[in-house]
């Protein structure tokens, strides 16, 4: 069976990318070698990470492709065979993964939303800055390091106290994860 996505060619997506264990903690045990895929695919084939969040499990993150690119697949395939291959092994591998010579690092399918207009663009980059808070790792999302929260701040897009104290009600963001 082939799954479908939302093929946009210079489109801009919002994706939730998890991992198979969903009570790792990885992603930012091992944030290093994350890094250096992005970087290492961002070289090889450039979007624009408009924002990301990296949380111990999942990530989150909103790209821009280049003019006449919709190729964001084969760019989620690098990053993972990357990181995957930059970790020591240990992790479970399900029987249906070992014929196929695949780690368990993974979820086999990761979530894209294209982004439809403005309104929807910016929803999805506040639902990223608020993720940790969302989930009880911090109090306000300046707290958590491994969020393009910083680079908001610093370059004045928002307050280092966005959202601080905030309770923002389940599905209030249209999304999950």
């Amino acid at each position: 069976m082939r799954y479908r996505r939302a093929i946009s060619a210079g489109g801009t997506f919002f994706f939730t990318v998890n991992l198979e264990n969903r009570s790792s903690r990885l992603l930012i045990e091992k944030i290093e070698a994350l890094r250096e895929s992005v970087r290492k695919v961002y070289l090889a084939r450039p979007m624009d990470i408009v924002a990301m969040v990296i949380l111990p499990d999942h990530l989150h993150a909103v790209w821009t492709l280049p003019f006449g690119d919709s190729d964001y697949p084969q760019r989620w395939s690098l990053i993972e065979a990357s990181f995957s291959k930059g970790i020591d092994k240990g992790e479970p591998i399900k029987r249906s993964r070992r014929r196929k010579r695949e780690r368990g690092i993974w979820q086999r399918r990761y979530w894209e939303h294209q982004v439809l207009d403005d309104d929807d663009f910016e929803r999805h980059i506040d639902y990223i800055h608020f993720n940790p808070v969302k989930h009880g790792y911090v109090a306000a999302p300046v707290e958590w390091p491994y969020s393009s929260v910083h680079r908001y701040v610093r370059e004045g897009i928002l307050t280092v106290d966005w959202a601080a104290g905030a309770k923002i009600p389940d599905g209030a963001f249209g999304e999950r994860g």
